[in-house]
């Protein structure tokens, strides 16, 4: 069985193992306070210990804005090859369930290091082009206008359930030619994936997300399978023309593994930035006023939305050589825990970075999409995504605020982070 290294994973590092340091012993990235807000952590870690060592994870954890983009830009030294392996190895009934589903995804775009990253990127950008990004403008605008119209006269709405949870993926499926009506199907298995990735499931608890992405791995195949069969004009069809029968451009598998990240990497990051972002507008009213009131400042409220509140949290790499990191020694084959959000908050390169600041001159340097070779090749997308949605939303909806005393509740990863809920009223007129 050919897999991705989901299902290899062993411990990379275990000769790194040392006694907790410092906050080593304080991050606890599955559980609150840390999942309600990481941002105080953060801030610890980057005046604290900007490296440190977790045994739990079997990471270096880096959180300052200078060593993350430096990382982020040495693929030589620096390996992407883990992005998408899991935090804990997958057990012989997990290994087991993949096998007998016909599991075989394969390191693609985020957990690949050239030339096999540059083969691959070379691939998707010839299909994935700025037309293909332009025709989708008109079909988000309407979509995002049509959900606004079927709460705007309730007075009340949870916008993560009736707003962002299913505009992105919507976006992506008419980008990859599949049907509305699989939201559902699609939403769950990408939300399986995410946490056997990056989350710390019971073996029980594996042994179900794994079923759940075996589903949306054949779910995948399949639609490329029939593509094969049947080409329309979408993603997914251009995929395989650029292939033209010859594997040494991409292999089926390879588009299969191409197709099965993006039903998670093309819209659940998105979801997650729409609901974050609208969150910290609503929490600072005179923000939100000043956007309602001035519309031509939402192209660079989109860049201090991303810096404020990103969803990526954290990005994962390996070292290839002993590297030193601030004066710390890190050997090779280290996994590296990236605080991206905690890059964003840097102070070294954000003045007063705590301050939601929509005019901040420097919001375009954060770093929420990457940097580098591995930069964010649906960036334009998420980015055109939500500028319509603040555009509308504060046209349609300006006297939306947050509903009082709500908790908001986030999915138990490292990595991807955004409310389960978001409860927002407003008069209805």
């Amino acid at each position: 069985m050919a897999t991705d290294n989901q299902a290899n994973a062993e411990p990379l590092a275990a000769a790194n193992r040392c006694p907790y340091t410092g906050l080593g012993q304080e991050f606890h990235p599955f559980l609150p306070p840390y999942l309600d807000n990481p941002y105080p952590f953060f801030a610890r870690a980057r005046s604290e210990e900007p490296v440190f060592y977790h045994p739990d994870l079997d990471c270096w954890v880096i959180s300052r804005y200078e060593d993350i983009k430096t990382i982020l830009r040495d693929p030589t030294t620096f390996s992407a090859d883990i992005v998408t392996t899991p935090l804990q190895p997958f057990s012989a009934e997990v290994l087991h369930i993949l096998h007998e589903g016909g599991y075989r995804s394969t390191p693609v775009l985020s957990n690949t290091d050239p030339p096999v990253h540059t083969r691959m990127r070379h691939c998707v950008t010839l299909a994935f082009t700025p037309r293909r990004v332009a025709v989708l403008e008109p079909y988000i605008r309407r979509l995002v206008q049509a959900h606004i119209d079927r709460f705007a006269q309730e007075g009340r709405a949870d916008l993560v359930h009736q707003f962002t949870y299913d505009i992105p993926a919507l976006v992506m499926f008419r980008l990859l030619g599949i049907p509305d009506e699989d939201v559902p199907v699609v939403k769950t298995g990408a939300e399986h994936r995410l946490l056997l990735m990056w989350g710390k499931p019971s073996p029980a608890e594996q042994a179900r997300l794994a079923r759940g992405l075996v589903a949306f791995w054949q779910y995948s195949a399949e639609l490329v399978a029939t593509r094969l069969r049947q080409p329309q004009d979408d993603l997914t069809s251009a995929l395989i023309q650029v292939r033209h029968g010859d594997d040494t451009v991409l292999t089926v598998q390879e588009i299969e593994s191409i197709v099965f990240s993006l039903l998670l990497a093309g819209h659940e990051p998105t979801t997650n930035l729409l609901s974050n972002g609208l969150r910290q507008l609503l929490a600072h009213q005179a923000v939100w006023q000043a956007l309602c009131q001035n519309p031509a400042s939402i192209p660079n409220t989109v860049e201090e939305l991303l810096r404020f509140d990103t969803s990526a949290v954290t990005w994962h790499r390996r070292t290839r050589r002993p590297v030193d990191i601030r004066g710390v020694g890190i050997p090779a084959g280290a996994r590296l825990l990236l605080l991206l959000g905690s890059a964003n908050h840097d102070a070294a390169h954000f003045p007063a970075p705590e301050r939601l600041d929509i005019h901040r001159a420097n919001a375009k340097d954060h770093l929420s999409f990457g940097f580098g070779i591995h930069y964010c090749l649906g960036a334009p997308l998420a980015r055109l995504e939500m500028h319509i949605a603040l555009e509308l939303l504060t046209t349609r909806l300006p006297g939306m605020r947050l509903v009082d005393d709500q908790a908001f509740a986030f999915l138990p990863n490292t990595t991807v982070r955004g409310p389960q809920h978001l409860w927002v009223e407003w008069e209805v007129v």
